[in-house]
């Protein structure tokens, strides 16, 4: 059994598939692990940690992939990788799947098997492979630590024989994984924190955590969350009462904070330009779903905008690489734990449990076909009836 791991070659990522760690677990389990030669730098990691712990490198991705059983990476294949593994090997990654079905079909033509780590379902068993949690965890908190370093000014209340320096209010909008995580930073820090969100949930937590929680609650908002504990999408009528309720809000806020996302849709629409005019100079907005086209208006990836009120605008990149040696730790154990429920103990050799609720949720492609109920290609129009001849 052969496992590759390859330097990723989006400009933005600087996280990596394995560590050393995973990397000496995988070797535990009988696997021969071959890692392209520089592909942990961007996270701390040299050729020779790898070594180490007893994996093989190679000089290029396609000396890593030849004849590999297994790819680890953190995003999906580009199609000139996937050209380069063998048909059926297995691939897992973050896939981005939703709008890119030309991705998804170049994968199943290149006959991989290909698992979107993202798609794990949120049960108790696969808590320790939800990447979507461990990288959002990591994001909310560089959230805090970006915002913070742009608005200049300390985040926590002092007083001192000067004078008495105020607390820095913050507002998260959004309060998943990362909402949270950037509460309990802001409070940890010494800011003065409320949040929001659609789902009547999260109200408990954002109050657990020291902060003030700010929705209108009414019958809609009692309704407000998917089965799989996702935010839905509201109803224009709702979003406009939300609003109406944060518009006065965020104009007193010094740090707002956007994480807002729904599967498979871009991101809603939290902070109008209506509402960053009516903030004060240096104040700063960090939108976590730029990426998704963004919860700000005027927010740019991979930009800080400066508005002409003096607001500036975060819109950092792939955020959670910000933090890539961290990140990569979290992800490849995720990883890690995923694979090792497709290894036979006994036989040390793959053994892919087909019908297994894990890989069902998260298989998007196999022996050469879209395979996940979600990515299936749409059927044809039904051409239009011919006209009746006089």
């Amino acid at each position: 059994m052969r496992i590759a791991v390859i330097t990723e070659t989006d400009p933005h990522e600087d996280r990596v598939a394995a560590t050393p760690e995973t990397v000496k677990k995988l070797v535990g389990l009988g696997a021969n692990v071959a890692v392209q030669s520089g592909a942990g730098l961007a996270s701390g990691i040299t050729d020779a940690d790898y070594q180490a712990a007893g994996a093989t490198t190679e000089p290029t991705a396609e000396a890593a992939l030849a004849d590999a059983d297994v790819v680890l990476k953190v995003r999906r294949p580009t199609p000139a990788e996937a050209g380069a593994m063998k048909r059926g090997a297995i691939v897992l990654a973050i896939m981005d799947p939703y709008g890119n079905e030309a991705a998804l079909k170049a994968l199943a033509d290149a006959g991989v098997s290909a698992f979107a780590m993202e798609l794990m379902p949120r049960i108790t068993r696969a808590q320790v492979m939800d990447v979507l949690s461990s990288q959002a965890n990591l994001a909310g908190y560089r959230a805090v630590i970006d915002g913070a370093a742009e608005y200049g000014r300390a985040l926590p209340m002092m007083m001192t024989a000067a004078g008495t320096v105020p607390a820095a209010r913050i507002f998260v909008m959004g309060v998943g994984v990362a909402g949270l995580q950037a509460i309990a930073t802001a409070r940890r820090l010494g800011a003065v924190v409320t949040a929001t969100d659609v789902r009547p949930a999260t109200k408990e937590q954002v109050e657990s955590l020291g902060a003030k929680f700010l929705a209108v609650e009414d019958e809609e908002f009692l309704q407000a969350q998917t089965a799989g504990g996702y935010a839905k999408e509201m109803s224009k009528e709702y979003q406009a009462k939300q609003a109406a309720l944060v518009a006065s809000h965020i104009a007193k806020q010094d740090i707002v904070i956007t994480t807002a996302l729904i599967p498979g849709r871009p991101a809603p629409k939290l902070v109008s330009e209506d509402m960053i005019a009516s903030m004060k100079p240096g104040s700063v907005l960090v939108d976590l779903a730029v990426e998704r086209g963004g919860n700000v208006a005027l927010a740019r990836p991979g930009e800080i905008v400066v508005t002409p009120n003096g607001v500036k605008i975060v819109g950092h990149l792939n955020v959670p690489g910000r933090l890539a040696a961290t990140a990569s730790s979290l992800y490849a154990k995720n990883l890690f734990n995923f694979l090792e429920t497709m290894i036979d103990k006994g036989s040390k050799a793959l053994a892919v449990k087909w019908d297994d609720e894990l890989v069902q949720a998260t298989n998007l492609t196999r022996d050469g076909a879209v395979v996940h109920p979600n990515f299936q290609p749409k059927p044809a129009e039904p051409a239009p009836a011919a006209a009746p001849t006089a």
